[in-house]
């Protein structure tokens, strides 16, 4: 099926079913995905083998400069913004100045839209890193996937392009206390004659054991919205969704539902 990637630094503003207005930052190669997950439902498309010798990465000064001058002009334009987010295609956490890049953006934030909330859409997957733990800890929105609660649903649809240890990244998911907001998206369907479904029972309870030992702000509930690379994956209902919601609610967390 379709899918489309990003030919540009910023991007938008474009209304985000979970973010509000959201100006979006890829600090990846344009119109090329850079990501060491392969997930089934991704709107970027399929993570190629040699994904990271592939394209121009902008630099901390491209990025800089791009955002400036798009801040700048909706500023002077007294255009509407709720949020930077740091998006793209594929994982922004890869790009060797991720943390000056943050430290950058929220500069600019104060500058033009002081208060406005900044935002990370990540994998998780680099959390171990200090450097990038401590860049996630600075933004008003770290959202990190997570989108089963088994190593072995997470191979199934995210599928790990590198070295993964499950056990560590829940580790250092729960490092963030109550700067966290978790990200799960919810499927069914087929992938290359296999079954897909992390709404069974027993995928649920796996994950609610995770999301109640993590205990974040905030869990975003959702499906996908886009064509994805794989052509047998169903939907949840916003029914379905909200009957996962309601057990994270049960646990006193918070969650926000995108059908």
């Amino acid at each position: 099926m379709a899918t489309f990637l990003f030919d540009e630094i910023i991007f938008g503003p474009i209304f985000s079913r979970r973010l509000g207005i959201s100006l979006g930052i890829n600090v990846l190669p344009a119109a090329q995905k850079l990501c060491n997950f392969n997930c089934i439902y991704c709107e970027c498309g399929w993570t190629k083998a040699d994904a990271g010798k592939l394209g121009h990465l902008p630099s901390r000064m491209e990025v800089r400069q791009a955002l400036e001058a798009k801040l700048s002009q909706m500023a002077m334009q007294e255009e509407e913004l709720d949020v930077i987010t740091f998006a793209g295609n594929g994982e922004p956490t890869l790009h060797p100045d991720f943390p000056g890049i943050v430290d950058d953006t929220i500069e600019l934030r104060d500058k033009y839209f002081p208060g406005k909330r900044i935002a990370v859409l990540s994998n998780a997957t680099n959390i171990s890193n200090p450097l990038i733990s401590e860049a996630l800890m600075k933004v008003d929105d770290n959202i990190l996937k997570l989108d089963a609660g088994t190593i072995d649903k997470i191979k199934l649809i995210n599928h790990p392009q590198a070295e993964f240890d499950f056990g560590k990244l829940i580790d250092g998911l729960g490092q963030f206390g109550h700067n966290l907001v978790i990200q799960s998206l919810f499927l069914k369907g087929h992938f290359e004659s296999k079954d897909v479904d992390n709404t069974t029972e027993e995928d649920i309870v796996a994950w609610l054991k995770i999301i109640e030992r993590i205990i974040p702000l905030r869990v975003m509930i959702y499906t996908f919205a886009r064509s994805t690379p794989s052509s047998g994956l169903i939907k949840l209902s916003y029914v379905e969704l909200q009957q996962i919601a309601d057990r994270v609610r049960h646990l006193g967390i918070e969650v926000q539902v995108s059908g």
